[in-house]
């Protein structure tokens, strides 16, 4: 085998760095610079001539920096001869914007997929895109990760009374069954209307919640504000508790407020992305392991599927 090495951006470097001691491998070393008017200057500090490179890199906020910060570094690579690189992208940012939903819009989802193949990228692997279908807008290989698996053992372990999974929103129900159907429960649905960007009402909930302790399951958490609409009118309706799980925590905004001032119980995240505040409600589970045994794969040419059979 030809050996491989992992490269990380400067979204990633904890993230990356327990991913190498989980495959007990060393962190290659590359310089990420930046001039005084902003621009990205990479060195690569090794050679990686005809070795496989994986980059681990969210491209989450600031998702701009993030995302060139990616392709500056893909491209420094494959000028260095390495044999084939794969974009190792824990939180895949732009990937709301997956279809023209009004007039004259982007699908910047496409774009970002244009430009990762353009850099010179082989594979991507991420985690609960946002859209399963941004899968068809690469013309290369892409493994999208179940969150769900992180998730299923702490709910499992909290022994909750009367569980019930619950989906967001209509968008969720597919991720929301899935889950459900791993765990055994019974699913509802709250029906909400989004007037706006970052803004939602809760309209309907869609099955029995009295005396059920309610688990919203979602690909992430922005503003938080759907959580907890969600969660106030859950409990309006007679649910005992409400916790949510998503994947990726971005927490813009005013988020970490509405968290700590809602009736959301506790909301259970991944570290795909670095948090910018606290809360008590938040807990954290680490998905490093779980991305460190897909890079092992990949590399060895076995099947990643299996690991969600």
């Amino acid at each position: 085998m030809r050996g491989y090495k992992i490269f990380s951006g400067s979204a990633c470097t904890e993230f990356a760095a327990e991913v190498c001691r989980t495959l007990d491998v060393p962190l290659s070393k590359a310089s990420v610079k930046r001039f005084s008017d902003g621009e990205i200057n990479v060195q690569i500090s090794e050679s990686v001539r005809g070795r496989d490179v994986f980059i681990i890199q969210s491209t989450g906020a600031p998702s701009n920096d993030n995302l060139m910060e990616l392709l500056i570094m893909t491209d420094a690579l494959r000028r260095s001869s390495a044999s084939s690189i794969t974009a190792v992208v824990p939180y895949f940012g732009y990937a709301r914007q997956d279809r023209k939903a009004a007039p004259r819009v982007p699908i910047t989802a496409k774009l970002v997929a244009d430009m990762f193949e353009t850099a010179g990228i082989d594979r991507v692997v991420t985690i609960d895109l946002h859209a399963g279908q941004i899968q068809g807008f690469f013309d290369i290989p892409v493994d999208n990760l179940y969150g769900a698996i992180i998730f299923e053992e702490y709910i499992r372990a909290k022994n909750l009374p009367n569980p019930v999974i619950a989906s967001p929103d209509i968008g969720g129900v597919t991720r929301a069954r899935y889950f459900a159907e791993k765990l055994g429960l019974d699913m509802v649905i709250v029906d909400k209307r989004r007037e706006k960007a970052n803004e939602s009402e809760v309209m309907n909930i869609i099955g029995d919640v009295v005396g059920k302790d309610i688990i919203m399951i979602d690909d992430m958490v922005d503003t938080a504000g759907t959580m907890v609409k969600a969660a106030s009118a859950l409990k309006k309706r007679g649910a005992t508790s409400v916790m949510a799980c998503a994947t990726h925590g971005v927490l813009s905004g005013n988020a970490y407020e509405n968290l700590n001032n809602g009736e959301l119980d506790e909301l259970v995240i991944s570290n795909t992305l670095v948090l910018s505040g606290q809360s008590d409600k938040i807990k954290v589970l680490t998905v490093a392991p779980l991305f460190a045994e897909v890079i092992r794969r990949v590399y060895h040419n076995e099947s990643v599927n299996s690991l969600f059979s």
